[in-house]
């Protein structure tokens, strides 16, 4: 499986900020369990790569193909 990098910019950032703070939250108790749910958006941020954006073909990363 090819993943070339479809996630930039603010998006990227935008994602590694609301995920950690998501577990941060589940970490202190404050949101419950739901709070890991950030693991989502913070691995995307992460890696740059979102598989729900290669399925509607959208792509923030300003790289060359």
């Amino acid at each position: 499986m090819n993943m070339k990098s479809n996630v930039g910019g603010a998006d990227k950032w935008a994602r590694i900020g609301v995920g950690a703070v998501l577990i941060l939250m589940a970490l202190t108790g404050s949101i419950g369990a739901w709070g890991w749910i950030g693991v989502l958006p913070l691995a995307t941020g992460l890696l740059n790569v979102c598989p729900a954006y290669r399925l509607l073909g959208i792509n923030t990363c300003k790289l060359k193909k």
